[in-house]
């Protein structure tokens, strides 16, 4: 509307109005560095807030460095956008610093105006079925960060077994089924962490099935990610289905464009019985994990299912066990049933859904109420489901009841502008800022170069702060 003002407008004109005239501005600290938080931040750094930036590891950007499969540079690139934000005067960037050991929660609500926990979900889901603790049944999440370099997660699964079962039907199943089972040949050229590369050298899966408790309208992933499999040199796509299994998933289905493309891809696979490669990838829907079973050494060899049958109308029905069983040879089963936030501590968690009890954003305590000047954005307030994009529209909802609450009245910190930095100083916290990031970056860019890679990362912690601190460091903006 030419000459007028939307809601949005009018509360960032009082919040402005409610900073003095040169004065600090509303200060912010965000804890994770990954999307949700740099969306965050982007949106806070517009409205003049200054902004502390907290993440536990070295380096920043969260999943885009650690999640997106490294055969997937492209999606990769967000990060350039992210970067352009870290580099704003108004941001600092505090890597190395974990929230609820370093510095308390509650320690950072007496140095900022507003908190904001953008910590994401570390965890993944359980199966919760006997033998789920079996050596070789491992989670995506720690497959997932074994390729990519993740420092938490060094160990690679077992490969010395001819077929791996992946639970779940999501893109991120359909990732790790991707890279395990592509030829290594061609994962040179990308970000993936060395020794994983070296394993899946010598690795002997010769072949990934993709299980799901429901049916093929039903399955999480995209069609995108489903075709790539297809495309891959070498390696064949089929379905394992019994004579009529997947006609009757689909009776009566009324689908949208999208989930009709995908399904009718799914039906023109061909079946288990007609492949004939040495390394492939089967569909196996309406099927449930019940038992995982170990050999002498307690590795898991087999996998006990149950066939299901759905009900309630297709895109939205539930899976009901038959009774029948089968059984599956499998030498790795890896869960994919989802993430799972892990708790703050001093930060109220609802362990039932595994987010932060909210209101648009605003924390809310035990007793219901509004926690003031605390808040949550990404996959901790909303649970994990979305692209990187979905992050956006989460973090500006929460931004926008910050701006909401800072025009409302003024805020009490106790701590100056370099208190935070003394109190980590004083417990002896490396504190990686930007700079010493942006040398990271260049240098595993560099070493990618080399070599004929995207970049060659470090994995260890340890490593990369002593690397630091050989070549003269360039100090990080002067404290607010």
């Amino acid at each position: 509307m030419v000459g007028g003002t939307t809601p949005g407008d009018e509360t960032r004109s009082r919040v402005r109005g409610a900073i003095p005239h040169g004065g600090p501005g509303l200060r912010v600290a965000i804890v994770g560095a990954g999307p949700a938080g740099f969306f965050a931040a982007a949106a806070l750094l517009k409205e003049g807030a200054q902004v502390d930036l907290y993440e536990r590891l070295p380096a920043p950007f969260g999943l885009v460095r650690y999640g997106v499969a490294p055969d997937h540079q492209k999606i990769k690139r967000v990060a350039s956008a992210f970067d352009k934000i870290a580099r704003s005067p108004g941001l600092r960037y505090f890597g190395n610093v974990e929230v609820g050991r370093d510095v308390g929660l509650e320690e950072l609500r007496a140095h900022y105006d507003q908190v904001l926990v953008t910590i994401g979900a570390a965890s993944d889901r359980r199966l919760g079925v006997p033998g789920e603790d079996l050596a070789g049944s491992v989670s995506a999440v720690s497959v997932v960060g074994w390729y990519n370099g993740h420092p938490d997660f060094p160990s690679a699964p077992p490969l010395d077994g001819r077929r791996a079962v992946v639970v779940g039907l999501g893109n991120v199943a359909l990732d790790v089924a991707r890279v395990l089972i592509r030829h290594p040949r061609e994962l040179e050229p990308t970000d993936i962490d060395d020794d994983a590369l070296l394993a899946l050298r010598r690795s002997k899966v010769r072949e990934v099935v993709l299980l799901g408790r429901r049916g093929p309208v039903e399955a999480a992933f995209d069609l995108g990610e489903l075709q790539d499999l297809t495309r891959l040199v070498g390696v064949e796509v089929g379905v394992d289905a019994a004579p009529g299994e997947l006609e009757a998933a689909l009776t009566g289905a009324e689908l949208d464009s999208a989930t009709a493309a995908k399904v009718a891809f799914i039906a023109g696979l061909p079946r288990a019985d007609a492949l004939t490669g040495r390394r492939r990838v089967l569909l196996r829907f309406l099927a449930s994990p019940r038992e995982l079973r170990g050999d002498a050494e307690g590795r898991v060899r087999q996998l006990e299912i149950e066939h299901n049958e759905l009900q309630g109308p297709p895109g939205a029905a539930r899976a009901r066990g038959t009774g029948r069983t089968s059984t599956l040879a499998a030498d790795l089963v890896i869960r994919a049933i989802g993430y799972r936030a892990v708790p703050l501590p001093e930060l109220p968690f609802d362990a039932a859904r595994a987010v932060v009890p909210n209101e648009g954003g605003r924390v809310l305590r035990d007793d219901g109420e509004v926690e003031p000047g605390l808040y949550v954005a990404g996959w901790i307030k909303r649970g994990p489901t979305g692209l990187i994009g979905t992050n956006k529209g989460c973090a500006l909802q929460t931004v926008q009841a910050m701006l909401e609450d800072a025009a409302r009245g003024s805020f009490v910190r106790e701590g100056g502008p370099g208190a935070i930095d003394e109190l980590l100083a004083a417990r002896g916290v490396r504190v990686v800022d930007y700079d010493d990031w942006l040398r990271i970056d260049a240098a595993e860019l560099e070493a990618g170069r080399a070599r004929g890679r995207a970049r060659v990362k470090t994995r260890s912690t340890e490593e990369l702060l002593e690397w630091l601190e050989t070549p003269p460091r360039t100090s990080q903006r002067a404290a607010r």
